[in-house]
């Protein structure tokens, strides 16, 4: 019998007719002899609104009552999911993360999955036909509940797929990866295939599709890996090892991350311990930061970096106890910045791709303030208002 995992994002249950229509499709799959596993996030904007809620009792929330109130949002999914599928004959079964045995380390809220328990599932086939487990969710070793971050739900997917061995369908608003972002360049193109390379570049540069550990995990474990828009006959993305890659472009894909911030330090005395403070806080927070810069001179040190505007609060925080012991440190953090990528597999073998960004970028006027690359990308720093801008141009001038 065939099996497999299948995800839902929010926009695709965020009312109760789509939850609905997605059952019936559901339904359809089990009668075609299939055995499916599905992850569902919570319905539409309700995590944004659970933490919108918690200003009206603290500012100052900890991260393990945040946890607990986060996993609410899953929970009502599944519930309603196997709510409908019941009331069509089938043989459905909710689970939390808790149940499913999502077990996780790290923080509260930035947690890892650390292993799933597979033998439930696999006993719990013997009287259903589906499985509905809870996304974005999972427990530590204290029993606590925890939650995997934005995106958490794809990691659930794909995690659940890696341990069971089976392929992984993820359904969202989208037809697919495309070369960006089509709301800002229409014309953008849509790919049938593209490497696990490729797309773990340009989610981790902000393209926003899917979460970037779980395309890691499907390529550490081979996971045939599906992108499409939920209840669309449009055919979506395979995600696939580099090898079955039979072409490669120069350029595959430009990402605007629009939710990074800038911070710049500025420190005059001696650097040395300084910067090993600053480093140790910031692996003990988990707090990634990218494009880091540093100069040394008479005046003494300035480094900057970029991070998620999410960990803002975090890392206003780290920098509040580094005050205490370095008085001198000022710190300026500026919002008014976004990440502009150009990400290719064949950059490797072809020249001129960079000479091809700068000259489109200084030909427009748009000035650029950092750069960092990698083998197959080339980042940029540049000013919000400039962003959606350089992103078309780009896709332009390499014909995506």
């Amino acid at each position: 019998m065939k099996r497999s995992v299948l995800k839902f994002g929010g926009s695709s249950v965020a009312d109760f007719m789509k939850i609905k229509e997605i059952a019936g499709y559901l339904k359809s799959r089990i009668e075609q002899d299939e055995q499916l596993i599905v992850v569902v996030s919570a319905m539409g904007k309700t995590t944004d609104d659970l933490l919108a809620s918690v200003s009206h009792l603290t500012a100052d929330p900890n991260d393990m009552d945040l946890a607990m109130l986060l996993n609410t949002g899953e929970q009502q999914t599944i519930s309603f999911l196997s709510l409908a599928l019941n009331d069509m004959n089938v043989r459905a079964k909710p689970l939390t993360g808790y149940q499913a045995g999502i077990e996780t380390t790290g923080k509260h809220l930035k947690s890892k999955i650390s292993s799933i328990k597979t033998d439930f599932l696999e006993e719990l086939f013997d009287s259903h036909d589906l499985l509905i487990v809870a996304g974005f969710q999972g427990f530590n070793k204290a029993g606590e509940l925890t939650t995997l971050g934005r995106g958490g739900s794809d990691t659930t997917a794909v995690a659940i797929a890696s341990a069971l061995d089976c392929p992984c369908e993820i359904y969202t608003d989208v037809t697919g990866v495309f070369s960006t972002d089509p709301r800002i360049f229409p014309e953008a193109k849509r790919w049938e295939k593209i490497s696990f390379e490729e797309m773990m570049e340009m989610s981790a540069l902000g393209a926003g599709v899917l979460e970037t550990r779980s395309v890691e995990l499907a390529n550490n474990h081979n996971i045939p890996l599906y992108l499409g828009k939920t209840l669309s006959k449009e055919k979506g993305t395979w995600i696939v090892p580099n090898d079955q890659m039979l072409e490669r472009k120069a350029v595959t894909g430009v990402a605007l991350d629009k939710e990074m911030a800038h911070v710049t330090i500025t420190y005059p005395l001696e650097t040395k311990t300084f910067l090993t403070d600053l480093f140790i806080k910031l692996e003990e927070a988990e707090i990634n930061i990218d494009m880091i810069s540093q100069i040394q001179n008479q005046d003494g040190l300035q480094l900057s970096f970029t991070f998620k505007e999410s960990e803002e609060r975090e890392l206003n925080q780290l920098f509040d106890a580094l005050k205490e012991s370095y008085t001198n440190l000022y710190v300026k953090i500026e919002t008014t910045y976004c990440k502009l990528s150009v990400i290719g597999a064949g950059m490797r073998d072809m020249t001129g791709v960079a000479s091809k960004i700068f000259k489109t970028l200084l030909a427009s006027d748009i000035p650029f303030y950092q750069v960092t690359t990698s083998e197959i990308s080339v980042s940029y720093v540049v000013d919000e208002q400039n962003g959606e801008k350089a992103t078309r141009l780009l896709c332009q001038a390499f014909n995506l």
